[in-house]
């Protein structure tokens, strides 16, 4: 049983950097590109960066948030831990609720109203 808990606490590390890398890539690429942009219009390349950032987050914490899922109930999964992984994933959800209104400009939960909206 001590081999399979390392293995998933490695396993769960390895996710969490795959989120910071995505972050950080994704950071990069949107900056390229804004940067590439600047030679058009400033305020399409800002709102451009804008949201290629917000997407690299966001992607980057659904990956942070799946390391913390395994090694909290994988690895150690006591009462405390599992109340610290739900207050993380309450934060980050909020974050990423956040993130995707300030990205796409609506809530998560309506893009079958635009849908909708749009065959009427």
């Amino acid at each position: 049983m001590g081999y399979y808990r390392e293995v998933m606490q490695l396993i769960g590390t390895c996710v969490d950097a795959l989120g910071v890398m995505i972050i950080v890539i994704g950071a990069a690429i949107a900056t390229v590109r804004f940067l590439l942009g600047l030679k058009t219009d400033f305020n399409i390349a800002y709102r451009s960066y804008r949201q290629g950032l917000g997407r690299a987050i966001l992607l980057g914490l659904e990956f942070l948030i799946a390391g913390d899922i395994i090694r909290t109930v994988v690895v150690a999964p006591t009462l405390e831990n599992v109340l610290i992984l739900a207050l993380i994933v309450i934060i980050r959800t909020f974050l990423s609720m956040a993130l995707q209104l300030e990205v796409e400009g609506r809530w998560p939960w309506t893009r079958g109203e635009e849908t909708r909206a749009e065959a009427a």
